[in-house]
């Protein structure tokens, strides 16, 4: 699934930056498509029944994309992806066209979980610092969480970053029970 995925991200991208388009439009699009089709069964189900014609299932994201505002491209991507009956797979390539996208403009995508609410100077100072280790300009989004005790956790892809005193705990724990 993952190279199915990479390969639709990759053409999307491909388009995004030869038309030169707003990418986080695009991508902001794609999320709304999205999160429409996960929320109806009765669309994917639709889009994935071979009984019904091509161009049934065009006019009705012909519909969708109009009330949306989605741009054209959006909609042929989905097309694209509604001929393939990829629809089940649509949020996974989401989630990859917008990490294909971030990866070519030099953005990495941090998820920055905390004992409490950050303030902006809090964000601010661990979204540099964050940067300085990854050398990439940071879109970050914020979580809670109580039973950190303090400090937080960055999670930049794969990589984690444990600062909060729940992890600091685990080590010194692990570290006594080596010996």
């Amino acid at each position: 699934m993952a190279a199915i995925a990479s390969r639709y991200a990759r053409a999307f991208a491909d388009v995004v930056f030869e038309r030169k388009l707003d990418a986080a439009k695009s991508i902001a699009d794609l999320h709304s498509l999205a999160a429409l089709v996960a929320s109806s069964s009765d669309l994917r189900k639709t889009w994935d029944n071979p009984s019904i014609s091509a161009q049934q299932k065009h006019a009705v994201l012909d519909s969708i994309v109009g009330r949306l505002g989605a741009s054209k491209e959006a909609r042929n991507f989905l097309a694209v992806v509604i001929d393939h009956r990829r629809t089940n797979d649509l949020a996974a390539i989401v989630r990859q066209v917008e990490q294909e996208i971030n990866d070519r403009l030099g953005f990495a995508e941090a998820e920055i979980t905390s004992a409490r609410s950050l303030g902006d100077a809090e964000k601010k100072n661990l979204e540099q610092q964050v940067q300085r280790m990854t050398g990439k300009s940071l879109r970050a989004r914020y979580n809670q969480d109580a039973s950190l005790l303090g400090g937080a956790i960055v999670r930049v892809g794969s990589t984690i970053y444990d600062g909060s005193i729940q992890g600091q705990l685990k080590r010194l724990r692990e570290q006594i029970a080596a010996g």
